[in-house]
């Protein structure tokens, strides 16, 4: 009996373990690049610690997607519209690609929100986003390197506005806090 406690108890031991796979985490990333794609998918469609963005604006309809509530803040629309832009011009710069001209006016890249382009705005948003973590897998080390704080910068900025977007839609009462945010 003492033997088959023994051995019991052993078994247990190696489930419990730190290095049991069925207690183990993800493991986390170990390079500068893997650190930077893990916060583009999280904030892109990766669910993680937060919501990310492809959740934030699902089944959202252009309707939905324009409201306000009327004191200032902006509509899911809007920061969809600026997301979009800033992610679109930072990847142009970071791909070497010529930069639109811009004026500087922060404002008209959440003002320029066309509900009609709703859909489009989703798709191009997604598209981007894709294109930036394409683009940090291709990139050589030195360029991750010289480039790692404005990536680390966009995926902030992305969390910063997902976050908006949930609390925007929560005042709407379009948001199911089944989707990660209570």
């Amino acid at each position: 009996m003492k033997k088959f406690a023994l051995l019991l108890l052993f078994a247990l031991s190696l489930v419990a373990s730190p290095g049991s796979s069925a207690q183990s985490e993800p493991k986390a990333p170990q390079t500068l690049r893997g650190v930077l794609l893990e916060q583009l998918k999280t904030t892109h469609n990766k669910k993680d610690w937060f919501v990310p963005v492809n959740v934030a604006v699902e089944g959202l309809t252009a309707d939905q997607a324009k409201w306000t509530d009327g004191s200032g803040n902006h509509s899911v629309g809007q920061l969809a519209n600026h997301l979009l832009f800033w992610n679109s011009r930072e990847l142009a710069q970071f791909k070497g690609e010529k930069v639109p001209a811009f004026d500087g006016r922060n404002d008209e890249t959440f003002n320029d929100f066309d509900a009609k382009q709703w859909a489009e705005t989703v798709r191009k948003l997604d598209q981007v986003m894709t294109d930036w973590e394409k683009a940090v897998e291709a990139a050589d080390d030195q360029k991750i390197a010289a480039n790692a704080s404005l990536i680390a910068h966009i995926g902030t900025h992305n969390a910063y506005h997902i976050g908006q977007m949930i609390f925007v839609r929560k005042k709407q009462g379009s948001w199911d806090p089944d989707k990660g945010v209570k």
